[in-house]
């Protein structure tokens, strides 16, 4: 930890991304066995980003914030909490876009708007395997066969995504996000009224794309 907040400083100005910080800080209470180290490590962190007055912005995020001790939430450590939701219509045709831009193909040449309306509920990680399975199912009709609407649209209705499979326990985080954080795209009832205005993209999105496979379809 000493080693990471350190190189933080010397790159500075810059941005410290913590990925599922809650992953890391387990067993920051105590009651582990690990003979207080990870209470030790937490220590550390509070106290760097107290003192710290170095260009750092920090930046953590996490599946489960309840797991996360209270004096690492207060403000002045992290000065704000955004409940991040599932992507709305208008912004699961835009990941469809990324995604099919990465994979080498021209996003316009697809209904982004149909496939965003059928998939209500899904995560941005989700989105991403319909692309990749469609790719496969597509090439597993031969070679010379080009990814279709209907390879996305058969990947959709294999999906089974997690609003669905652990609706509850996502309609309970919404729920305590509307008094705890703040919504980092707006409310569900603003967010229920979006609709796709317009994903016809006069250019693909600019991301990375993937090398070229020898199977490309």
């Amino acid at each position: 930890m000493r080693r990471a907040v350190k190189m933080a400083e010397a790159v500075a100005p810059c941005v410290l991304w913590i990925d599922e910080i809650e992953k890391g800080l387990a067993g920051s209470r105590g009651g582990m066995g690990d003979s207080g180290v990870t209470t030790r490590v937490f220590g550390t962190l509070l106290t760097w980003m107290e003192e710290n007055k170095k260009q750092v912005f920090t930046i953590a995020t996490a599946n489960d914030i309840e797991g996360l001790p209270p004096e690492l939430l207060r403000k002045g450590r992290f000065d704000e909490i955004f409940f991040i939701d599932l992507p709305d219509a208008q912004e699961r045709a835009v990941i469809f876009a990324i995604h099919l831009t990465k994979h080498h193909r021209d996003c316009r040449e697809f209904d982004l708007a149909s496939h965003a309306a059928v998939t209500e509920g899904y995560s941005g990680a989700e989105l991403e395997q319909v692309v990749i399975s469609a790719l496969y199912d597509a090439f597993a009709e031969g070679e010379q066969t080009h990814l279709e609407d209907r390879h996305l649209a058969k990947a959709i209705a294999a999906c089974v995504p997690l609003s669905q499979s652990m609706g509850a326990k996502i309609t309970r985080l919404r729920e305590e996000a509307r008094n705890k954080w703040r919504w980092a795209t707006g409310a569900p009832e603003d967010r229920s009224k979006a609709q796709v205005a317009d994903v016809a993209m006069a250019d693909p999105p600019p991301v990375p794309k993937k090398p070229k496979r020898v199977f490309e379809v």
